[in-house]
């Protein structure tokens, strides 16, 4: 799928919310703003897409098993269980999982409390 064809949309994707900190009464100037952490699995030719950027939301990745696709600058990437891929505010991807056994990230970032 990263061959030029277009990005296909998100399928076969959970994602759990595990826990998060309000950082306004933490870190001065981050009033809005919230720590966040999540477990996403991706099943067997599931998809975490459209193309998405990380701008104003930096992260980071931790895979627990299996192997994800990470899909930026033309390049596919694949990451195991260990220490992921950095999210920042450069990152434009899209990811998923080519492999036969479901897939799961820890996924940590600094989001806009909505």
């Amino acid at each position: 799928m990263s061959d030029g064809k277009a990005v296909p949309e998100t399928k076969g994707v959970t994602v759990e919310l595990l826990a998060t900190v309000d950082l306004g009464p933490e870190i001065d100037g981050m009033a809005g703003r919230q720590l966040r952490m999540r477990m996403v699995t991706i099943e067997p030719g599931g998809v975490f897409g459209p193309m998405h950027d990380h701008k104003d939301r930096p992260g980071t990745v931790y895979v627990l098993r299996g192997t994800i696709t990470d899909h930026r600058n033309g390049i596919a990437t694949d990451y195991g269980p260990g220490v992921g891929w950095a999210e920042d505010r450069n990152t434009l991807h899209w990811l998923e999982n080519r492999g036969a056994v479901p897939a799961v990230e820890i996924s940590v970032d600094i989001v806009r409390q909505g």
